[in-house]
């Protein structure tokens, strides 16, 4: 029997106008809730950028920690507003089809981590002024009856994150590019590393087993909390992995330029070629990066099969969606980014608005002064090498099949022709 099983009232209330993402008030404290035959169905978005719609566009406002509605603030304000959580009706949540389900609730926030599920993200370091996710869940269910939940968590926590890991390679590749070995002095901070990433770089087994403990402990929280505000207990819970931006190896048209390939002391055409086409990236750095991916994929199915060992009474589903961007990876083939699921690379020269396409005719200290306005305004880059507006409607059909499935483990992969399943 589908998940989606409803009443005659229910099944007319699907029919209800789909809810903003930006509807779900932040609450302190649950309530009762109505009779679960009163209430329209519900599906709802945890976690982090890779849920939330980061690289989609036409991001909503967010309801920060003090229950105001935070529009976009500007270039220069701090990453801490509660916008720059990044929430898209562009996200895969708004893209599924999900039949019987009449509202849609996107809580999740750009660079969440397991942390941010039970504790409001603004008392941590870095952390955006929002409310426990928690709090948000308990607020939806004051109205609505949750039928499905889709959660994404993992990239972040306190060992590691995405942006860092992002970051770190991609910086790497670019001082490689422009700067000689004996240039270190253009860097005023001193040196700075140029050497492909490796798995350590990313995420060493032992950071790996610290992300596993946190992330199982924040959502045992999650079905927890949902035992308590779901009065009916039918609803699916969705734990979705992540899918590379990049591919297994580069297109051979981005290997070389001006006779010099990324294994050679300075290489400043290939390195403007490669950012212009979203993968600012040694070629050895990608099998290392798709450990790492892979390694989120075990983190996300090892958490569901140690909660669905602790709660058997609830439906877990895992989905694998690291093939989900087969063949349109960025740099996967020429034309891109224009033709990948996922957004580039992309600095501003400052918090301008204007992104900087193009590095070619760039100095190294011109380079320094763009790859530093990240660090400072990481709003300016942080939608860089996530899944972009069509990307996140192949994971809205990911999320459809995962929603629809009689599996408990599926694994979502996109055909050369385009087409994906589900299976």
């Amino acid at each position: 029997m589908s998940v989606f099983r409803r009443s005659v009232l229910a099944a007319a209330l699907a029919l209800a106008t789909v809810a903003s993402p930006a509807a779900a008030a932040p609450a302190r404290q649950a309530t009762a809730a109505l009779p679960t035959a009163a209430l329209p169905t519900a599906a709802v978005a945890l976690g982090d950028s890779f849920i939330s719609g980061e690289g989609a566009g036409a991001y909503a406002p967010v309801v920060d920690v003090n229950g105001v509605a935070q529009g976009f603030p500007g270039w220069s304000a701090a990453n801490a507003n509660a916008y720059f959580c990044h929430r898209s009706p562009n996200a895969s949540l708004f893209q599924a089809d999900l039949p019987g389900i009449s509202a849609r609730f996107n809580l999740a926030c750009s660079g969440g981590q397991p942390y941010d599920i039970a504790n409001a993200s603004a008392t941590r370091t870095k952390g955006r002024q929002v409310a426990a996710q928690l709090d948000q869940l308990r607020s939806v269910a004051r109205t609505h009856d949750i039928d499905l939940v889709l959660v994404g968590l993992g990239s972040n926590n306190s060992s590691f994150t995405f942006g860092s890991v992002a970051e770190k390679c991609a910086n790497r590749f670019i001082a490689d590019a422009w700067t000689g070995w004996w240039e270190f002095w253009a860097y005023l901070g001193g040196p700075v590393e140029q050497k492909p990433c490796t798995d350590a770089d990313l995420g060493t087994a032992a950071q790996f087993a610290a992300a596993t403990a946190e992330t199982t402990t924040a959502l045992r929280q999650l079905l927890t909390t949902l035992d308590q505000i779901d009065a009916d207990g039918q609803r699916r819970v969705v734990f979705q992995d992540y899918t590379n931006p990049l591919p297994f190896e580069l297109d051979q048209s981005y290997w070389t330029e001006d006779s010099r390939d990324d294994t050679r002391d300075k290489f400043r055409a290939l390195g403007a070629e490669r950012y212009a086409a979203g993968c600012p990236i040694h070629r050895a750095s990608l099998a290392p990066g798709h450990r790492f991916s892979q390694g989120l994929g075990t983190l996300v199915s090892s958490v569901r099969g140690t909660l669905a060992a602790e709660f058997p009474q609830d439906d877990l589903v895992y989905l694998n969606v690291q093939r989900a961007f087969d063949g349109a990876r960025l740099c996967e083939s020429t034309g891109s980014p224009g033709n990948a699921l996922a957004t580039p690379i992309r600095l501003m020269d400052g918090p301008t608005g204007t992104f900087v396409t193009s590095l070619s005719g760039y100095d190294k200290l011109d380079i320094q002064r763009i790859a530093n306005a990240c660090g400072t305004y990481f709003q300016t880059c942080q939608e860089s090498w996530h899944p972009n507006a069509a990307g996140h409607k192949v994971l809205g059909r990911c999320l459809a099949g995962a929603a629809a499935t009689g599996a408990r483990t599926v694994a979502c992969v996109r055909a050369p022709d385009g087409t994906v399943s589900v299976s």
